[in-house]
């Protein structure tokens, strides 16, 4: 097989990294690539401006960077209430969001199920008034992600707060005042200042700004952003600046690190819907034992499992409704799903050092005879590990349940896969070594399990990890829906969460959810459906077609 071997990440610089991650959280909230930049630079400068000592300027630094780094946690739901579009919605609320009551129910109204049929939206907007606490999910989830990032328990505490307002009426639990943490005080002003400055000019900006000085905002912060000035929006470089003007010490990431750091990045990607939690460390370990096989160097099979870790970060650039779509797509909507592998690459291939990382990651849907995407590759551009992961990428996807289709058997998918070598798609070599180790990922010996759980409540935990609600656990598992609700407390209680997408993370960061097709979800159609005897959903090649192969 050809070889693509890369340099190890000894030494990446963690700012690099986490500004890299900040281009993904700018996808899933529905703002151009570099808003999170943009805001980290001027919130770096207020800081330094009211004389807060480094340690505090470095967290003001990374929460800048990373305040919605738990904003996939809710995206299922929050594309279920946009009718589909849960960017758009995001996108819609951002100028709201730390604005008055009739102002976030003013632009609710108007996006809540956009496109649906008036009963539709309107039962659709009772919910999301209902269940107006997203933010909660979301702070939980960023913070248990960015300890996993390695970022300091100042970053932690605050992006566990991301959302409080300086009046007290913020979330997770109302903090009002100096209670809040300092960089979020400062990080929440910055961010709607350069998002108004961008969306209505420098005079609207100062307008929304000092109208909720004393609200949501903190006035030290307003009074600071407005004495330094907002910098124009199409001002360049503003990446290489976030780079010059992080906060000393800079801090390094080694390898060890670097490979903590990739997982979570692939965690914070699955959680984009339901059908994927847990695909991205799957896909890893059998990129990794594939590569094993192989024979790779240690460099190689390093940026192998990296690439693998995070191959689909750009699928958060695609709206969770797409994803979650049981029925077959549109044109428009094939052709968002063929962006992602180019959205993971422009994310990784930001930072220098993981370039080798990227082009490997944005090749995993490429094919031999050029009929794959993002770049239609032929041969003679795909080296022997974006042979691997492609064919690791397919053996991973077919052995998930979707919502279009079910998870195959082994067997099926074995011959998916022979057929694809047969037919010069997927490197023959590359899907020998697959189907060598396929059950070596999955079939680890189980040790005791985390926290304490006991089986039973590792199995609704994986189910409602997958989305499941209490009555749909309560059928599958044959017990009552209020003996779930005990099961689910208990659940909270020893693994320390409060919300489902931090129980899900918690399910993903200890492997618990295995595969689908071992730990099939309740069916949403019936078995019988005429796709489910066709490995690839009735779609043929699951690459060729655009569909959600990865």
């Amino acid at each position: 097989m050809p070889s693509g071997g890369v340099p190890d990440g000894d030494g990446l610089r963690l700012t690099e990294l986490v500004a890299s991650i900040s281009l993904a959280t700018d996808l899933v909230t529905g703002q151009p690539m570099e808003h999170a930049l943009r805001t980290c630079r001027l919130a770096v400068t207020v800081a330094r401006s009211l004389g807060l000592d480094a340690g505090t300027v470095a967290d003001v630094h990374f929460v800048a960077l990373l305040r919605f780094l738990g904003c996939t946690a809710d995206a299922p739901e929050m594309a279920r209430l946009a009718g589909g579009d849960n960017l758009g919605f995001m996108a819609a609320m951002a100028p709201v969001a730390t604005g008055s009551a009739r102002e976030e129910v003013r632009t609710l109204v108007r996006s809540a199920g956009r496109g649906l049929s008036p009963p539709r939206r309107a039962g659709l907007l009772a919910e999301a008034l209902a269940s107006a606490r997203a933010e909660v999910s979301h702070c939980e989830v960023g913070a248990r992600l960015a300890a996993r990032l390695g970022l300091g328990p100042g970053v932690v505490e605050a992006l566990a707060h991301a959302y409080e307002r300086w009046d007290g009426r913020g979330l997770p639990n109302g903090l009002s005042g100096a209670e809040i943490p300092v960089p979020v005080r400062v990080v929440v002003v910055a961010r709607d200042a350069v998002l108004w400055h961008r969306a209505a000019g420098p005079d609207a900006a100062t307008d929304v700004l000092t109208r909720r000085r004393g609200r949501a905002y903190d006035p030290a912060a307003v009074d600071a952003v407005l004495a330094v000035g907002i910098p124009a929006p199409d001002e360049p470089a503003v990446w290489e600046e976030v780079l010059a003007g992080e906060p000393e010490p800079v801090r390094r990431v080694g390898s060890a690190g670097l490979d903590r750091a990739m997982a979570a990045v692939g965690d914070f990607t699955d959680l984009r819907s339901t059908w994927t939690r847990g695909r991205s460390s799957r896909l890893a370990a059998t990129a990794r034992a594939a590569g094993r096989a192989c024979g790779l160097s240690g460099p190689e099979l390093a940026t192998l499992t990296r690439a693998a870790s995070v191959a689909d970060v750009g699928a958060v650039g695609v709206p969770s409704g797409i994803w979650q779509r049981p029925g077959p797509l549109g044109p428009a909507e094939v052709e968002r799903v063929r962006l992602h592998p180019y959205l993971s690459e422009r994310v990784l291939g930001r930072c220098a050092q993981l370039r080798p990382v990227a082009a490997l990651a944005g090749a995993h849907h490429e094919r031999l005879d050029g009929s794959g995407y993002h770049r239609g590759s032929a041969a003679a551009q795909l080296p022997g590990p974006a042979r691997l992961l492609a064919a690791a990428d397919v053996w991973t996807a077919l052995r998930e349940d979707r919502p279009h289709r079910p998870a195959s058997t082994s067997a099926a998918v074995r011959d998916v896969l022979w057929r694809e070598a047969a037919e010069g798609r997927l490197d023959r070599t590359a899907v020998e070594a697959v189907l060598t180790v396929e059950g070596q990922a999955a079939g680890r010996p189980r040790g005791a399990r985390p926290a304490g759980l006991s089986e039973r409540e590792v199995e609704v935990l994986r189910l409602i990890a997958h989305g499941c609600s209490n009555r749909e656990v309560a059928r599958r598992l044959g017990i009552s829906a209020k003996t779930v609700g005990h099961h689910v407390e208990h659940v909270y209680a020893k693994i320390g969460v409060t919300t489902r997408p931090a129980a899900a993370l918690f399910a993903m960061e200890h492997d618990l959810l295995g595969g689908w097709g071992d730990h099939p979800m309740p069916s949403r159609r019936p078995r019988s459906h005429p796709r489910s005897t066709d490995p690839t959903g009735g779609r043929g090649s699951p690459w060729t077609s655009g569909r959600r192969a990865g």
